[in-house]
């Protein structure tokens, strides 16, 4: 059997990595941001903070808010054919329309 070599954030560095104008701090808006349950958000890694992140390969996807735990949310994405449920903080989240 084969091992896996390193982590869940290998392969990233470009997907982690933001342009140069926006570095620096987060807005507390985005921090502190509240999202209901039934809402459609977007997965949109932020990575000046790794608290509640997700694992890479659900990056740029769309899911429901289905509950809160913590600071975080719940979000049930699609992924194939399954529903699975990630916990993501609200810093990650973009609020779909």
């Amino acid at each position: 059997m084969v091992k896996k070599v390193g982590t869940s954030r290998s392969k990233t560095r470009l997907l982690m990595k933001k342009p140069l104008r926006s570095r620096g701090k987060i807005s507390i808006r985005r921090y502190f941001s509240t999202y209901k349950d039934g809402e459609h958000v977007g997965l949109s890694a932020e990575p000046a903070v790794q608290k509640g992140l997700y694992h890479s390969r659900f990056y740029g996807r769309t899911g429901i808010v289905t509950g809160k735990r913590g600071r975080c949310y719940l979000v049930e994405i699609k992924d194939g054919g399954k529903s699975k449920t990630l916990i993501v903080h609200p810093v990650h989240l973009r609020r779909m329309k």
